[in-house]
């Protein structure tokens, strides 16, 4: 006599596949992304004048004020330029 199969493996099959590929998702895409953004409000949230920091557009300059949500660059001498705060890409090493 030949056994047959429980339907129910097959159903928990149909289960099992979709639930571990949002799961693969989650971990490869959405929690690193998570993670880079706290990391980048950490980021702005500890800005202070005199840091040297880089723009989202690459423009390089020392931030001479902050206030809110505005951040004033000294790029050149008698030159300041004024940013959002979320304008800012990265502080450059050794201003940490």
């Amino acid at each position: 006599m030949h056994k047959e199969e429980p339907v129910l493996s097959g159903n928990l099959v149909q289960l099992v596949v979709p639930v571990a590929l949002l799961a693969l998702m989650y971990f490869m895409l959405i929690r690193p992304q998570q993670q880079q953004a706290k990391k980048r409000n950490e980021m702005l949230g500890q800005l202070r004048a005199g840091m040297e920091v880089v723009t989202i557009g690459g423009l390089h300059g020392t931030i001479s004020k902050i206030e809110d949500k505005v951040v004033y660059l000294k790029v050149a001498s008698n030159v300041e330029l004024t940013f959002n705060r979320s304008a800012i890409a990265a502080v450059r090493e050794g201003n940490q």
